[in-house]
């Protein structure tokens, strides 16, 4: 389905719910393709999903640094 840029604002609701049901939707502008409607991808949020796959850090990661490494980051 295509439709112009003024139609698409005055029923925007109802080109959603086309999208949804699969058709395609394309918004022109003076007759050209300008624009397209495409549904949204549903992302699942899983806890824990990296379980397993990350490493947790070493055990010195956050220990204090000593005077030279102090002075490598005052040099940058």
């Amino acid at each position: 389905m295509q439709v112009p840029v003024h139609a698409a604002k005055t029923q925007l609701s109802k080109l959603i719910d086309a999208v949804e049901r699969g058709e395609r939707v394309v918004i022109t502008r003076h007759g050209a393709p300008a624009a397209e409607l495409v549904p949204a991808r549903k992302t699942r949020l899983r806890i824990g999903g990296l379980k397993g796959r990350v490493t947790p850090p070493p055990e010195d990661a956050f220990a204090p640094m000593d005077a030279a490494e102090l002075g490598d980051w005052d040099a940058l």
